[in-house]
């Protein structure tokens, strides 16, 4: 029982030890332009969103969330998304691989007059940390998650780095 109890102190701990230094990372990198959403609360079964994934097609491939549509970074067009989301009003969650491209895809949203974004906080790299599914092209789920670079992908604590 102490050991078993020591062991989800350990953990807890890690986790926000992990939550911390993403946050850091976050705060480099964005101005908090669009709020976050945590990967928990997009968990739960009452959220309900539309998940749009602003990284480019190859990570989109090896894995993304469950029902995400790919709206890409470097090729991103709004005019093309009002298409698909007509309704202003929608629920949408933008995500990356940590929370930085997201933020900018996101903004453009706000820009266009979608008033209900957010950002998935720590992105789908923290998605996977916290041991939620992700699905390859097939639609299968993966442990392979595309990790963008060398360099981003120690923000990657679980499933198998995959980068070019």
């Amino acid at each position: 029982m102490k050991n078993t109890l020591s062991i989800i102190l350990i953990a807890f701990h890690c986790s926000l030890f992990a939550q911390k230094s993403i946050d850091k990372l976050l705060k480099q990198y964005n101005d908090n332009s669009v709020p976050y959403i945590t990967v928990q609360e997009l968990a739960m079964p009452k959220t309900n969103a539309i998940i749009l994934d602003s990284r480019e097609l190859i990570e989109y491939k090896t894995s993304h969330l469950k029902n995400a549509i790919h709206v890409g970074y470097d090729n991103f067009s709004i005019d093309s998304l009002q298409k698909k989301i007509p309704n202003k009003n929608s629920r949408i969650v933008v995500y990356c691989s940590v929370g930085i491209r997201s933020e900018s895809i996101a903004d453009s949203l706000k820009l266009a007059g979608y008033n209900q974004v957010e950002n998935l906080f720590g992105g789908i790299f923290e998605w996977k940390n916290n041991n939620f599914p992700v699905y390859n092209i097939e639609e299968k789920e993966t442990d392979s998650i595309h990790t963008f670079s060398k360099t981003w992908s120690k923000w990657l604590k679980k499933g198998v780095k995959v980068y070019e």
